[in-house]
């Protein structure tokens, strides 16, 4: 029984962070050029607000950090061993 409930614990996590990084992170990303694009009317198509230009700009962050944290935590062996270097 133990096995079979280590395999789901371990089960929800990885579908979680696949959910994150395989179509969370493009969800984020869309959501601020979506925010960017501007509203549509009849004379053609108008700027986007000032808390449009925000909420963007804080989904381009939010993709931006992510793929930083991604990269180091990948490099993060490499940078000890060779720059001295400890992270997280």
């Amino acid at each position: 029984m133990t096995l079979l409930t280590t395999t789901v614990q371990s089960l929800w996590q990885v579908v979680l962070v696949g959910l994150l990084f395989g179509a969370g992170l493009p969800a984020i990303f869309a959501l601020g050029l979506r925010s960017l694009g501007g509203a549509d009317t009849a004379e053609g198509t108008s700027q986007p607000t000032v808390a449009a230009r925000i909420g963007a700009y804080a989904c381009f962050a939010v993709v931006l950090i992510a793929i930083i944290t991604g990269i180091l935590l990948l490099m993060k062996d490499f940078l000890a061993s060779s720059f001295g270097i400890h992270i997280f």
